[in-house]
């Protein structure tokens, strides 16, 4: 296509003439062209590169990395949930079960479960493009390893408890203090009987086993032995066991003794031996159970040796209101 010509009018001569552009007119038409095409194509540049039609390798890999971040979170966030579950399981036995057992009280689940209070602990997370996920997962780790510290402690007393109720259950003087398999050496038991020297009705607060001088008695529970001699008024030779928790046992009468003062006796050590010493009527042993400083009776505590049938006949025998032998 032909370029126009343009033409103006000269009134002089009275003819058309062809209009001549200056060069630095058309220079700067040239330049302003070259400017605006090459702003533009700037432009395009700058908004290719923020779309994600144009990634640099660079963009791809950080693409790629911060979706397998997501992914691994969402892989411990799952197994977070897995590890709650279990938790709550356990946490549901310990209230449930171990401290119920051991007569403690249940730790609430608003204690077990209670956030952090005071100044924010995950600002430094904030103000990412995945701040949200990386938060929220780092506050349930943070509840889960509470709970689990809370649940540690729980467990630690649970044990500690189990270790003393041990103790305790070995410590309760519950066997008979001489063998008695046919319930007949039952010759007095605790309550008021008639004295064997006065023959005044008296508070006896103890048991009667009669049985052959030289007759093996056994300590009724673990404890030590507070003392072994016959400075007691009535009761002869006689043996003191301090069990803990409040128990101790009497054992009178005796022949000899086989323990010394300071001596760790075991559930069904040999102490000594029946015999008639000090105030007795006639060889049996005087048996004792005191509580907290008060005196008990003694046919509560034989549950370790006899069943339910032998525990009524001893009942029934130690409940007759007869003579004592001491």
């Amino acid at each position: 296509m032909a370029k126009k010509v343009k033409y103006y009018f000269d009134t002089e001569s009275l003819a058309y003439r062809k209009i001549k552009p200056k060069k630095t007119k058309q220079l700067g038409y040239i330049g302003l062209f070259l400017l605006s095409s090459a702003l533009f194509g700037f432009l395009c540049f700058v908004v290719l590169l923020n779309t994600p039609y144009f990634e640099t390798p660079k963009d791809r890999l950080q693409a790629r990395e911060i979706e397998t971040m997501k992914l691994r979170y969402a892989i411990l966030n799952k197994k977070m949930e897995q590890i709650d579950e279990v938790l709550e399981d356990i946490e549901e036995r310990d209230n449930n079960i171990y401290r119920a057992y051991f007569n403690t009280s249940a730790i609430p689940t608003e204690q077990r479960k209670a956030g952090f209070g005071g100044v924010n602990r995950y600002k430094e997370l904030e103000g990412f493009n995945n701040s949200d996920l990386v938060i929220n997962t780092s506050k349930k780790v943070d509840i889960i390893s509470k709970q689990l510290a809370i649940q540690s402690k729980s467990l630690d007393e649970i044990l500690a408890l189990a270790k003393q109720k041990n103790k305790l259950l070995a410590a309760i003087p519950a066997i008979q203090p001489v063998k008695n398999e046919q319930m007949k050496r039952m010759a007095s038991g605790y309550g008021y009987r008639s004295d064997p020297f006065t023959k005044a009705r008296k508070m006896h607060q103890g048991m009667d086993f009669t049985a052959p001088t030289g007759t093996p008695i056994f300590a009724t529970g673990d404890g030590v032995v507070r003392r072994a001699d016959n400075t007691a008024s009535g009761y002869g030779n006689h043996i003191v066991i301090q069990h803990g928790y409040g128990y101790e046992t009497l054992y009178g009468h005796l022949s000899k003794y086989k323990v010394k003062a300071g001596q760790r006796v075991k559930r069904g050590d040999v102490i000594g031996y029946v015999g008639s010493t000090g105030r007795s009527e006639a060889p049996h042993l005087h048996y004792e159970v005191h509580k907290d400083g008060k005196p008990v009776n003694p046919i509560n505590f034989y549950y370790g040796t006899i069943s339910a049938a032998e525990y009524s006949i001893i009942s029934k025998l130690a409940n007759q209101e007869n003579q004592s032998l001491d």
